[in-house]
């Protein structure tokens, strides 16, 4: 939907976010409190910018088992999962998040990311009696944190993780669902809690070369012995034979800096100084309410877990998620 601005941004205190999260709030005004709630299992985030895609039809769940990095044929009701689209090569396209209700599956992806989707889904339809379509206009995601003790809204499909609910709500009912299950809380806690988890987003963990192995997502996205999909050949090769060229990062950013790295600032051996050898990039940072500054990063697979890193021009101590 071009130039999104949601609802929810008349709520007091709302701060319009920046790409690629632009047309939901950044934060209500006091972002380590909407941290420290989520936390707690309370309120809600708007994720109402992104896009919503459903696939209906008898065939639905064995087609997509076809084209999907993940084992979905025998998706059970109610079941969250979620799975990649990849290049020929391997690299990842596409991240799309899961659950089908026993007759559609529901799906929600980045914002923007819809019309790519479908186009290439709508070109592997061949003869199966399967239905693909946008409902960005119709429905939102709204998400309820991990042991929120809200009902789910009636009639809703909702995608529950263990990090939280993801709610498919028709979206004339964004403004009732605010006032019944607030407080409300921005993208800004949401990612920063997300950080802290280690979890990839696509676009900001990815590029245009990323393969999944990189990021973690063989334990969450990928099933290593389903049949073939595309790019099937290379996570089985760098799976069975070789390494990752990169590896996510997770980074305690020093505290005493005022700003933070910057989405695709350099990542260089603290040892080497400013005008070292970039060796990655910083993927999303943040301010968590416990830890204080963190971010993810990629950086090459042979940096050493111990060593001392600059993230742009800031001091960061590394933690391993993706081993070398």
């Amino acid at each position: 939907m071009p130039s999104y601005s949601s609802p929810l941004l008349s709520l007091p205190g709302a701060v319009a976010a920046d790409e690629p999260d632009a047309g939901v709030a950044a934060h209500y005004g006091d972002l380590f409190r909407e941290q420290r709630a989520l936390a707690a299992g309370e309120g809600f985030v708007d994720l109402s910018h992104r896009d919503v895609v459903t696939v209906s039809g008898a065939d639905r769940l064995s087609w997509l088992h076809l084209l999907l990095t993940q084992a979905v044929a025998e998706l059970a009701p109610g079941h969250a999962t979620e799975a990649l689209i990849l290049s020929a090569k391997g690299h990842i396209e596409h991240a799309l998040y899961l659950v089908d209700d026993g007759g559609t599956t529901w799906l929600h992806t980045e914002p923007g990311a819809a019309g790519p989707l479908i186009a290439y889904l709508e070109s592997m339809k061949f003869f199966y009696r399967v239905e693909v379509a946008d409902r960005t206009g119709e429905f939102a995601v709204v998400h309820l944190p991990a042991g929120s003790i809200a009902a789910d809204p009636a009639g809703a499909v909702v995608r529950q993780t263990a990090y939280g609910r993801d709610v498919f709500l028709p979206r004339g009912e964004l403004p009732a669902f605010a006032a019944a299950h607030g407080p409300a809380a921005g993208v800004l806690a949401f990612e920063a809690l997300r950080v802290e988890g280690h979890r990839p987003r696509l676009g900001r963990e990815t590029d245009h070369r990323t393969i999944p192995h990189e990021l973690g997502w063989l334990e969450t996205a990928v099933h290593l012995h389903k049949g073939c999909y595309r790019g099937q050949e290379t996570v089985a090769r760098v799976q069975n034979l070789g390494r990752p060229p990169r590896r996510l990062v997770f980074l305690h950013l020093d505290g005493s800096e005022v700003r933070l790295p910057e989405h695709g600032a350099p990542v260089r051996l603290a040892a080497d100084g400013a005008e070292g050898r970039a060796l990655g990039v910083v993927t999303t940072s943040a301010r968590h309410h416990e830890l204080g500054p963190i971010a993810l990063a990629v950086i090459k697979r042979n940096v050493p877990a111990d060593a001392e890193l600059l993230a742009g021009d800031t001091p960061a101590a590394q933690e391993t998620v993706v081993d070398a």
